[in-house]
């Protein structure tokens, strides 16, 4: 969230901002609507000083024997009352409303980010290592996972739908050494604290780090069934509908369709999301909090499922690991002061570069232009993997620094031992990396003409000494 002090300072910094990044101007409308809400509180505020006056003058009045005056004062509060109690439901009103217009802005870019409407203006900031040089038509990692057995899209579609996939045997120990490697590189040689968060989050997490309000159709949902059990008898007299009534005595349906009906559409205590990426709840460490100012830099890591409902991605890789709607990962999170927070952006894409360093694999890291950026983030860099099945390069890492925005919205603070007042912290994460699509980038780079795959010296150790996955070895 931007500061709406900042934006009155500065409104056509941010209408330029938010021009770079394909979005309206808004600082008229934004300025208009908060210097209304202040009028109004300053309203309020007069009316309790009035109504404290008239409270203290009525005992003095009726001291005095004055009781047409101090009547006429009674009545006054009494009218000061009511203006006050729907003064009061307008303020929220404004408040909603200027809330609303302030959540719906994504954060206002840093100076070097490329100016550019989509992917096309993003800058190649570096190459490392080379891309591997096959005597033979490299296939793609489904191809070879299919040929092995150690990959099924057809039983996960069964059980689960569309973007899911069985991994077997060689290949999930591969996929469960590459996230054991990075969550220890991270670990025991980057300085990030291990965390095992959780992988259901409350509203607020969620819009502590921005995927509230906008993104919820990119989110899966999961209701608690807390208080639910509670509520049966009461939901079932209350949310059956008659016609399932009717239905269940013909035999149509069953008690448990009756109740699955009833439940559809009963209020519940809480809701939970599945976390689209540990960035969630890492970041939320610090909500609601205020850190004295040599506790940071604060750096977390975790290797957590991660769930996707990918709903803008219809037809977008559908062959395959790239993009699914459940795939595990390793993040890392830093929280710094506001001075920090860009060198630990560099210190951060380092780390997940090291990765890849590690495992012997090419790529290219790229600085993201304004309009391909994601909502809360000033700056980021995307690491892309080379895939020789696909002949090309493919995200497999992203790096942003968000500033205060995700801080504002958790009311994260720190202060210094001078400060008089304490200071938003800035937030930073970054994948440290996708761990299917390093499963992916291994198997591509690492195949071999009879389709075995080479398990990277690296991740021997983890994998009880393998050296190979199919093939005669």
């Amino acid at each position: 969230m931007i500061d709406i002090k900042w934006i009155r300072d500065n409104p056509e910094t941010l209408d330029q901002a938010l021009a770079t990044r394909g979005a309206s101007p808004v600082s008229k409308l934004l300025i208009e609507l908060d210097e209304a809400r202040r009028a109004h509180v300053k309203r309020l505020q007069d009316l309790q000083s009035r109504r404290n006056d008239a409270s203290k003058a009525i005992g003095k009045a009726k001291g005095s024997g004055d009781e047409a005056t101090a009547q006429t004062l009674i009545d006054e509060v009494a009218t000061i009352k009511s203006d006050i109690q729907a003064g009061e439901a307008e303020e929220r009103d404004l408040d909603a409303k200027l809330k609303k217009l302030l959540d719906g802005l994504p954060n206002v870019p840093l100076d070097d980010v490329p100016v550019g409407a989509d992917e096309a203006a993003n800058v190649e900031v570096r190459r490392i290592g080379d891309k591997p040089d096959f005597a033979f038509t490299p296939k793609e990692h489904y191809e070879l996972g299919e040929a092995l057995g150690l990959m099924d899209f057809d039983q996960a579609a069964k059980i689960s739908g569309s973007r899911f996939n069985v991994l077997k045997g060689g290949l999930a120990r591969l996929e469960r050494a590459l996230g054991q490697f990075m969550l220890n590189l991270h670990t025991d040689e980057h300085g990030y604290e291990e965390v095992q968060p959780p992988v259901l989050v409350r509203n607020d997490a969620m819009y502590g780090t921005s995927q509230l309000p906008k993104f919820g159709d990119d989110l899966f949902i999961g209701a608690s069934m807390k208080g639910r059990a509670e509520q049966t008898d009461d939901v079932l007299s209350k949310h059956t509908r008659q016609a399932d009534l009717e239905r269940l005595k013909s035999g149509e349906i069953e008690v448990r369709d009756l109740v699955a009906n009833a439940f559809e559409d009963a209020p519940t205590e809480e809701e939970y999301w599945l976390i689209p990426t540990a960035e969630v709840p890492l970041t939320n460490l610090v909500r609601e909090s205020t850190m004295p100012a040599d506790a940071l830099p604060k750096r977390f890591s975790a290797l957590t499922p991660c769930f996707r409902s990918e709903a803008g991605s219809a037809g977008r890789d559908t062959r395959g690991m790239l993009r699914q709607h459940q795939f595990n990962k390793v993040e890392m999170v830093s929280v710094t002061d506001d001075q920090s927070s860009q060198d630990e952006l560099e210190r951060m894409t380092g780390c997940a570069e090291e990765v890849l360093k590690r495992l012997g694999l090419h790529y290219r890291v790229v600085l993201l232009s304004t309009g391909d950026m994601g909502f809360a983030a000033r700056k980021t860099y995307d690491i892309e993997v080379w895939l020789p099945g696909q002949d090309s390069f493919r995200e497999i890492s992203s790096c942003s620094v968000c500033g205060d925005f995700q801080a504002r919205r958790m009311n994260a603070r720190y202060k210094g031992e001078g400060d008089k007042q304490p200071r938003f912290v800035h937030t930073l994460n970054g994948s440290g990396v996708a761990v299917g699509r390093a499963l992916i980038a291994v198997m591509e780079n690492y195949q071999n003409e009879d389709g075995s795959i080479t398990v990277p010296e690296v991740l021997r150790p983890y994998m009880g000494g393998v050296e190979t996955i199919g093939g005669a070895a």
